[in-house]
């Protein structure tokens, strides 16, 4: 499993504090106000702002806030100005690590970056450095007693999903990006519940953490990274064995 699914199950065991609710909205109304910004706010003619808007109703976001966040984009509402940038870097043992930020000071996040990650044995690497250790999907994330594999199979595949496979206690449904938009509402219009929906960074290959003091570091980087304010997405190709992964969490 790539570390972003590890990553996922041990928060959900963890559960979610009110400060990671916190951070988890506002992650949703960057991304909400961006899309708005960039394509409008009407949602028939922006794929991304109804994946972002698909996105936040999942973690129960009120209606109020996304309303605001979409006004904020197109101009509606005064707002912070955000700018979308990706950095790259390495992890433990050379674990890659592709960081989606969206931030109003670049010179900020860029410092507080770079300081996460030394501190755990990491550092910034220059643009494309690990870039292409990742394939771009769209990831719909199911649980498995929402519904069976056989009808999910056949609903996915027929609006054009590319992969169905069985991951971190759940199905994810693999699609091209441009598919998942497509594939969503047609899972949806089965009314079956989805956990999530959102365009991800796959690892092609893992770096198994065999090592206790590696695996720490790593799980301890990945959670200053996704505390990071600046932060919206982390992804990274570190894998643990079950048996180092249930110590540490």
């Amino acid at each position: 499993m790539s570390g972003h699914s590890k990553w996922a199950r041990i928060k959900r065991k963890k559960g979610k504090t009110d400060a990671e609710r916190g951070r988890m909205f506002t992650r949703h109304i960057k991304e909400i106000t961006i899309a708005a910004r960039d394509g409008g706010g009407d949602t028939d003619g922006n794929p991304r702002l109804r994946t972002a808007i698909a996105a936040a109703k999942a973690v129960n976001m009120p209606a109020d806030n996304i309303k605001r966040a979409i006004q904020k984009g197109t101009g509606e509402l005064p707002g912070v100005t955000y700018e979308s940038v990706t950095y790259e870097g390495y992890g433990p043992a050379g674990v890659a690590l592709y960081m989606e930020v969206m931030t109003d000071n670049k010179k900020r996040a860029v410092a507080e970056l770079r300081h996460i990650l030394s501190k755990y044995g990491g550092n910034l690497g220059a643009n494309g450095c690990v870039a292409w250790m990742f394939d771009k999907k769209g990831v719909i994330t199911i649980e498995l007693d929402a519904v069976d594999e056989d009808t999910l199979i056949e609903v996915a595949t027929e609006a054009g999903a590319e992969d169905i496979i069985t991951e971190a206690g759940s199905y994810e449904v693999l699609t091209q990006p441009d598919d998942i938009d497509t594939v969503r509402s047609a899972i949806e219009a089965k009314e079956i519940p989805m956990v999530s929906a959102e365009v991800v960074m796959r690892p092609k290959n893992s770096v198994n953490l065999e090592k206790e003091s590696q695996a720490n570091s790593m799980l301890k980087m990945y959670e200053m990274l996704e505390e990071c304010d600046d932060v919206q997405k982390v992804y990274s190709n570190f894998d643990i064995n079950e048996a180092l992964l249930e110590k540490l969490a």
